[in-house]
């Protein structure tokens, strides 16, 4: 069916005079009419009741006259959701995050406020390991990546990153542990002989990466009695006596009974969020959300 006819018709059916509806559209009365003609040719159906006094619609142009103006601001929404998805005000935004992640407030104040700013911009939130957002920005699965990179964590592919926050890593003991009542920092080392409750490492975690990589300085490889992928689960165990854990302190907010945590002494025992995406990453709403991102942040 031709817009342009639609359009035509609408004009007509809306003014009930053909030099009216001509005027209105900026052409002359004759091509007006031949596009009526063809439209009723095309529909099977008359249209209009022509007098010389008078326009009028036949039940079959009052049924279509309702149908077309849906199909004209239909096509005129999809020119609009077009232009805005070119300049970013309109599409889907894939974003995954690490479980920490919504721990920080700041990140659901974030969010909320792109979405009030950019109402038309789907979010697609996917919660994934800092390994699995690798390689899901590797796959282009995903657009933009909030993870938890590590010192020894290497990145294959060339990556636009930002820091957003950073905790400082602690060891969670059971609270019936003999040196959970002590308030001082506790050096990894003193942990040497004890069980670990830690993520996988086919999780590809950054975090998981980290803690190996300190245990590796204090001299130690941990012995992982007892695997788990996420981590308020590894806190879980640890309070059932499984083993000793090191986690993020943004997870004292949700921290079970029976678990302890304590600083650690030794060095480079900070962790980071950071926010990431592809060194050539074009789209625009991703370059809005980043725009918005770090002027909130350096507010």
């Amino acid at each position: 069916m031709d817009l342009r006819r639609l359009n035509c018709f609408l004009a007509v059916a809306e003014e009930l005079n053909f030099s009216r509806a001509a005027q209105r559209l900026h052409m002359s009365q004759p091509p007006l009419s031949q596009q009526i003609r063809l439209l009723e040719r095309e529909m099977g159906v008359q249209l209009f009741e022509r007098s010389r006094r008078a326009v009028a619609l036949t039940p079959a142009g009052l049924l279509l006259q309702d149908k077309a103006r849906q199909i004209v601001a239909l096509h005129r929404q999809a020119g609009e959701l077009c232009r805005m998805a070119a300049s970013g005000l309109a599409g889907r935004l894939r974003i995954a995050f690490t479980a920490s992640v919504p721990l920080f407030a700041d990140f659901s104040r974030l969010l909320g406020e792109f979405r009030q700013r950019y109402p038309q911009v789907e979010l697609d939130l996917q919660h994934m390991t800092t390994g699995e957002q690798i390689a899901a920005l590797a796959a282009g699965q995903i657009d933009l990546g909030f993870m938890r990179p590590s010192p020894a964590f290497r990145i294959p592919l060339p990556i636009r990153e930002r820091t957003l926050w950073r905790d400082e890593l602690m060891l969670a003991l059971p609270a019936a542990h003999e040196q959970a009542r002590s308030g001082a920092p506790l050096a990894l080392q003193a942990m040497a002989e004890q069980a670990f409750v830690l993520h996988p490492a086919v999780l590809g975690g950054g975090l998981h990466e980290h803690i190996l990589a300190l245990c590796s300085e204090a001299g130690f490889v941990p012995r992982i009695a007892q695997p788990a992928r996420e981590t308020a689960t590894m806190l879980a165990l640890v309070a059932a006596g499984l083993g000793v854990s090191v986690v993020p302190s943004v997870y004292a907010s949700i921290c079970p009974p029976g678990v302890v945590l304590r600083p650690l002494a030794d060095a480079a025992r900070h962790s980071r969020i950071a926010m990431v995406c592809r060194q050539d990453e074009s789209l625009p709403c991703v370059q809005m959300f980043w725009q918005q991102l770090c002027a909130a942040r350096a507010a």
